[in-house]
């Protein structure tokens, strides 16, 4: 019998290994999957490569796993605001790494690599400094900049309610980049507020297939 729930975020987190690239979803704390965060930070893995929309919130969720040492390179949209502090620090002392992606291009190529495409050209930052070093190329008329797709050996991502094969929706805005890094991932763990009994979850409902989730958790906080 196919079963892929996962009796805790420790369980699920002990085969994260040291150097793994991570994709995190969550649009700052919305969506983000902070029980699995907590666990991976007890796991202590080390010379992690996060991407995610932000680059951590206050002190908590994927802030104190940037607090804790754990990462290596975060690349992301929007690293800095108001308590991005702990990332400022850290960046400041030199102790992580910045790629700054376009919040448009990041979600790009992120579901270039869960689509298997094996690059993508878009406008967006064509003659800035995020463009510098990269390949150019005029089509019809417009100037775009070739990106290159973002997969992840794991993926950490929060729904509302999944079941055992894996199958999961989502609440509202908490949705944001879980499907596609669900999809971009080798292997996705996802926490979810309820777990239903196959045939519960409305086909035409369902957003993120079993097929891309290995791994599921029940949290049971509010997604």
């Amino acid at each position: 019998m196919l079963n892929k729930i996962t009796k805790s975020a420790t369980e699920a987190i002990s085969n994260i290994h040291d150097g793994a690239t991570i994709l995190i979803g969550g649009f700052g704390l919305a969506g983000q999957p902070a029980e699995l965060i907590d666990a991976l930070i007890e796991r202590n893995a080390k010379d992690l490569t996060i991407v995610n929309n932000n680059a951590g919130n206050g002190d908590t969720g994927l802030a104190a796993l940037l607090k804790a040492g754990c990462v290596r390179k975060i690349i992301c949209s929007f690293p800095r605001q108001h308590d991005s502090y702990i990332f400022d620090d850290l960046y400041r002392a030199g102790k992580i790494e910045l790629e700054v992606v376009p919040q448009g291009t990041l979600a790009a190529r992120i579901q270039a690599g869960g689509s298997g495409l094996g690059a993508i050209y878009t406008p967006t930052a064509y003659g800035t400094l995020l463009a510098e070093g990269k390949e150019t190329r005029t089509i019809d008329g417009v100037n775009y900049v070739l990106e290159y797709p973002i997969k992840g050996d794991f993926a950490l991502i929060k729904a509302l309610k999944g079941d055992r094969w894996g199958n999961l929706i989502y609440n509202k805005a908490a949705r944001n980049f879980g499907p596609i890094m669900a999809a971009a991932s080798s292997h996705t763990i996802a926490q979810v507020s309820e777990v239903v009994e196959l045939g519960a979850l409305d086909p035409e409902h369902i957003v993120t297939p079993g097929i891309f989730v290995h791994e599921v958790v029940h949290i049971g906080a509010k997604a």
